[in-house]
């Protein structure tokens, strides 16, 4: 991955993952993380992981670092994505645009999973290439707000915590599950998403190399439970398999676009 940055000019800070496995219940306990009330994986049926703790953990962290820099506008990547073709000069046309034409944003993916696919997603007027997000997967690449990452740390999310990417539907108010959203009292955060999508995962699920840190560690508060997604992932289609949470496997890095970054990237 920084070789890939490096080929095209960005610079960016490497921030380390939290390991959610290496997190014990005492740990868990002390951070004030509690798993939202109801809360049940929507294929497999279980409750969070010690991966998915540490995925939201990773990216709350950095969500905290932005408020604390005040950073205006951020990029956040994971590191096991694959860049599009001309992907920096693309971005930063989108990004101009979205200025020149005064756009109200506070996330915009560069890289998900549509999870409604039947379902066209308005395009935004004036700007070429950007449509308002409906509900999404992964947390493989998004542009956040200074306003978009306060919003998410305002809704105390460790003291009711699902995936990371199933949070950010319900921070925008797109989440098919009324109960989860139900939970949350304010859903007004602005997300739009890059289309085409401008980075994508370098593994899908099932692929050879494939690696999961969420699917394949403990339950988050039971040490000894393992999950069953090896066995279940045997008897599953390819298209299940891809609708499944992408895995967010090893560190995550964060590239600041605010006004004195923006021309580096």
């Amino acid at each position: 991955m920084l070789r890939a940055l490096y080929e095209q000019e960005i610079t960016c800070k490497v921030t380390p993952a939290v390991d959610g496995k290496a997190l014990n219940v005492s740990q868990i306990e002390e951070l004030g993380i509690r798993m939202l009330p109801g809360y049940s994986d929507p294929y497999h049926g279980r409750p969070l992981t010690k991966g998915e703790l540490g995925c939201f953990l990773s990216h709350y962290n950095i969500w905290k670092e932005i408020v604390s820099r005040g950073l205006k506008t951020s990029l956040v990547i994971e590191d096991d994505l694959r860049f599009e073709v001309f992907f920096k000069r693309r971005l930063q046309n989108l990004m101009q645009e979205v200025e020149s034409q005064g756009l109200d944003w506070d996330l915009i993916y560069i890289g998900r999973k549509r999870m409604q696919v039947e379902h066209a997603e308005k395009a935004v007027p004036r700007i070429r290439n950007l449509v308002v997000a409906d509900y999404s997967y992964w947390t493989l690449g998004y542009m956040i707000s200074l306003g978009g990452a306060r919003k998410l740390l305002e809704a105390e999310p460790l003291a009711k915590m699902l995936p990371v990417d199933e949070f950010l539907p319900v921070m925008y108010n797109k989440h098919p599950v009324e109960d989860y959203m139900a939970q949350f009292e304010r859903r007004d955060l602005r997300a739009f998403s890059a289309e085409p999508l401008l980075v994508y995962p370098t593994h899908y699920t099932g692929d050879p190399g494939y690696i999961s840190d969420t699917e394949t560690s403990t339950v988050w508060d039971n040490e000894t439970l393992r999950t069953d997604w090896d066995r279940k992932r045997s008897r599953k289609t390819r298209e299940q398999e891809e609708l499944s949470v992408e895995a967010q496997n090893s560190d995550v890095l964060q590239s600041p676009l605010d006004s004195t970054a923006r021309d580096e990237l």
